[in-house]
C-alpha cells in the first residue's frame, strides 16, 4: 500500500501534536512536530538575550541561525521523539508558557522560517510522514495527499492548555493562558511570511466539543480513506 504525506495545520492549543502523534503511531508513519522546532529556536533566543528582556535583538538571532542544530531523537519509553537543541534534550523547557509567549514572534522571522521549512521538507521527502504546524499544507507540503486544518474556540483551547500547564506544575492563571492563545492567533494569522491559513483543499476539523478518543478515531478513518485512494 502506498504511503502518503499528512499535513496537519491549525491554531495553537487545538491538540495538533497529540493527535498527530497518535495518528503516526497507528499508521506506522514518522511524526514531525514542527512547533517544537520553532519553540527550540525561541528557547535559544531567550537564553542568549535576543528576546524576552528589555529590548529585542532578533537581528543577532538571525546571525547565529547557522549555529543552531536541531534534531528529533526517539524516546522508546515515551513512545515519541523528543526535541534536541545543539545536543541537549529540551523537550520540557520548550513547553512552558514563557516560551509560548514569544514563539509566534520568533516564528514570523523570514530567515527562521526559511531555515526550518527547508529542514522540514527534507524530513518528509520520502512520504509516510505526519507533520503538524502552521504552514505545512500551504508552504512545506502544498502537494500533500491529506491536509487537515484543526480549529476550536479560543475558550476551549485555553481551557485545555491551562489544564496541561497546571499538570506540569506551572503556576498560571486561565486569563493568562487565554490572552496568550488570542495573541498567538493574531500573530500567526497576520504575519507577513507564511501566515496561518486553511489550504483550499484542506479538511476543516473543529474539535471544540470532541474528546481525544473521538478526534483520533475520526481522523484515522479519514486518513485510511486517503491512503486507500493513493
Amino acid at each position: 500500500m502506498s504511503k502518503i504525506t499528512i499535513a496537519i495545520d491549525g491554531f495553537s492549543s487545538t491538540g495538533k501534536s497529540t493527535l498527530a502523534k497518535q495518528l503516526a503511531k497507528a499508521l506506522g508513519y514518522v511524526y514531525v512536530d514542527t512547533g517544537a522546532m520553532y519553540r527550540a529556536v525561541t528557547l535559544f533566543a531567550m537564553r542568549n538575550g535576543f528576546i524576552g528582556g528589555e529590548s529585542e535583538k532578533l537581528e543577532d538571532l538571525v546571525q547565529l541561525l547557522p549555529k543552531i542544530k536541531l534534531r528529533f531523537e526517539p524516546n522508546e519509553a515515551l513512545g515519541f521523539s523528543e526535541m534536541y537543541l545543539n545536543g541537549e534534550n529540551i523537550e520540557k523547557q520548550i513547553r512552558t508558557l514563557e516560551v509560548s509567549n514569544y514563539v509566534s514572534r520568533v516564528a514570523e522571522i523570514e530567515q527562521v522560517r526559511y531555515k526550518l521549512v527547508e529542514m522540514q521538507k527534507e524530513m518528509g521527502k520520502e512520504k509516510g510522514v505526519v507533520m503538524d504546524g502552521r504552514d505545512i499544507g500551504t508552504v512545506v507540503f502544498p502537494d500533500a495527499e491529506l491536509k487537515v486544518f484543526m480549529t476550536a474556540s479560543p475558550q476551549a483551547r485555553a481551557t485545555r492548555r491551562y489544564k496541561e500547564l497546571l499538570d506540569r506544575g506551572e503556576k498560571v492563571s486561565y486569563e493568562e493562558v487565554l490572552e496568550n492563545v488570542q495573541k498567538r492567533d493574531y500573530i500567526d494569522s497576520n504575519r507577513e511570511f507564511s501566515p496561518l491559513r486553511k489550504a483550499d483543499d484542506a479538511i476543516e476539523f473543529d474539535n471544540s466539543d470532541m474528546g481525544l478518543k473521538e478526534q483520533f478515531e475520526r481522523l484515522l478513518s479519514i486518513a485510511r480513506r486517503f491512503i486507500e485512494r493513493a
